[in-house]
Formats: C-alpha cells, sequence, structure tokens
C-alpha cells in the first residue's frame, strides 16, 4: 500500500457483517461451504447464509461445545464448515472440544468469533470476550487471525476458506472504520505495512489498527515518524516484518483490544526477544474486565484511544535514548 500522510477513516460496516457477506458470495462459488450457529446468526450475521442456502446451514442452538464438535465431524467428510458465535462463548464454552476434535486432529474447521473485545459495548462484561486471542493462539496447529476492516476481513475470510487447517478468526460489533482500499491483497501470515516510519513502530490488530494510524498522525505533527503495521495474521506472526521493525526503527508499541497478559504484544515481544531487542511498549487491557458502557465510553475508558497508542510511542522512543 502506498504511503499516504492523511488516512479519512471513514467508518464502514462491522467486521462481522462482512464476514457474514463473505460467507455469501463464498457459497455461491464453493458447494463445500457449510455454515454452523449457535443460536446468533442474526448477530454474527450468518443468517444470511442460512437464507440463501439451508440445506448447507445448520442451527445447533445454545450448545457451543456440539456445535464445534460437529463442525470438526463435517470437515472429516470433506466439508468447509465455518462455525460462529460470539468469541466469549466459542472459545469460553467451546475450548476442550476445539483441543480434542479441532486442533488435535487438525481439523480444517474456520471458526468465527464476532462481538469481541469490549467495543460490544453496553451487553456488558460477560459477554466480552477479552481472552480470545490468547486462548486461540494457546491450541497448537491453529492460525488465528484478526482484521481490522470490512476490506480485510472479507478477503481473510475468503483465504480462510481456501486454506487448510484449523483457524479462528476474530470479528467485532462495532463499525469498524476502512482502512484499505479494495485493491489491497492480503495473505494469511503476512503482515500489512500500512505508513512507513524510521522512528517507532506501532503494531496493531483489529479496531486498534485505525487508532495507530490516528496515532501516527498526532506523531507526524511532532516531527516523529512512525511506521503502522497491521497484524492481522496473530499467529503465525510475520517473523520478518516485526524483525526488520526492530532493526530499522529501534521502538516498538504493540496494540490490541484486549488483554495485555498473553495477547498479541506477549507473542510480538517473544520474536523480538529472539530476534532484535528493542524497548517496547503495550497498549491493551491492563489485568481486569470492562464495565457495561457505549464502545467510546469504554474504549477510553480503558485506554485503547490514539493518543494513548501515540503516548506508549513516545514513551518507546524515550527509552532507546
Amino acid at each position: 500500500m502506498p504511503t499516504r500522510t492523511k488516512f479519512e477513516l471513514k467508518l464502514g460496516m462491522a467486521t462481522r457483517e462482512a464476514f457474514g457477506k463473505a460467507l455469501v458470495e463464498l457459497g455461491r462459488s464453493n458447494p463445500s461451504i457449510v455454515v454452523l450457529d449457535a443460536d446468533l446468526s442474526k448477530s454474527t450475521y450468518t443468517a444470511e447464509f442460512g437464507k440463501a442456502f439451508p440445506d448447507r446451514f445448520f442451527e445447533c442452538g445454545i450448545a457451543e461445545a456440539n456445535m464445534v464438535a460437529i463442525a470438526s465431524g463435517l470437515a472429516s467428510a470433506g466439508k468447509i464448515p465455518f462455525a460462529s458465535s460470539f468469541s466469549v462463548f466459542l472459545l469460553n464454552k467451546g475450548f476442550e472440544q476445539l483441543r480434542v476434535t479441532a486442533a488435535l486432529p487438525s481439523a480444517n474447521v474456520k471458526m468465527v468469533g464476532t462481538h469481541s473485545g469490549i467495543s460490544i459495548g453496553e451487553d456488558g462484561p460477560s459477554q466480552m470476550s477479552v481472552e480470545d486471542l490468547s486462548l486461540a493462539c494457546s491450541l497448537a496447529g491453529f492460525t488465528v487471525i484478526s482484521p481490522a476492516d470490512e476490506v480485510s476481513t472479507m478477503k481473510l475470510v475468503k483465504a480462510a476458506a481456501e486454506f487448510n487447517g484449523p483457524l479462528f478468526i476474530r470479528t467485532g460489533r462495532a463499525k469498524a472504520p476502512i482502512v484499505y482500499t479494495p485493491d489491497q491483497d492480503f495473505t494469511i501470515g503476512k503482515a500489512v505495512e500500512v505508513i512507513e516510519g524510521s522512528d517507532v513502530t506501532l503494531f496493531a490488530t483489529g479496531l486498534l489498527l485505525a487508532e495507530s494510524i490516528r496515532a501516527s498522525e498526532t506523531l507526524e505533527g511532532e516531527g516523529i515518524s512512525a511506521r503502522v503495521v497491521d497484524l492481522h495474521t496473530v499467529k503465525p506472526l510475520d517473523r520478518e516484518a516485526i524483525a526488520r521493525a526492530a532493526q530499522e526503527t529501534g521502538a516498538i508499541v504493540v496494540s490490541e483490544e484486549h488483554l495485555v497478559d498473553g495477547g498479541l504484544g506477549v507473542r510480538v515481544a517473544q520474536v523480538v526477544a529472539e530476534t532484535r531487542p528493542v524497548p517496547m511498549e503495550f497498549v491493551g487491557i491492563q489485568n481486569t474486565y470492562a464495565e457495561s458502557g457505549t464502545p467510546d465510553e469504554l474504549l477510553d475508558k480503558y485506554g485503547l484511544r490514539a493518543r494513548d497508542v501515540a503516548a506508549a510511542a513516545r514513551k518507546a522512543i524515550q527509552r532507546k535514548r
């Protein structure tokens, strides 16, 4: 993507909605695609697939563990199942089955969690998944994807259908700023450098990519050149992009709508420690659950805004000096 000094970042559809649209397109082109849901199809946007292809849609009820096992069985029969529920239910309630029926046999299943993070807003902490990336990454053999906008979601969902092996995709409830143009290419496991920079690298995933872009524009006004990189694939990480950023910019900030403990930042830090140790700062949820509120109120309160990313960047740069 060519460097842009100013992003408009207009709101687009939620990534969960983009997931639903991608499913319908996949259903038209590939008869092996089947979809499962856990009584949340209107919220996860799998309902549109169910309307278009009722014979390939399976409503499993409020039983995520069973849904995971059924999806793995369908995969063993040669189907390409996409199984969806809220992330907090899919990962927390279905974890044993994800481990035993999907990860252990390397089933070709595509698990999609919606309503991830705290930006689901007023539904409250019982439905906010702030540990899903950590749980998904702990499943041996799983690939984990966290797209930032509608463009990346649709393209990565379609890439997931072509990918062989167990995979988790994290999507959100809130409308997401559009970062990418339709001609942007995405490869699973390959980061996207959105903005060039030489003083600090801002790695981000999901909604925090847009906040990192805004932070880079703030920093630019202060004479700081901030590289922005989208780590849409959380596992496996693009180790080359991380090592290169550490070498070329000498300071790193990792931002995510997830608990800092066990999240993307920990994974990036491991790569940095193994390749090129540099000062790092982490923007995320700090060892707490959130509360009920509007998405904007929650992102403000828990420090997931551009100002928080910019502050972390200043601190990282100061440490390298």
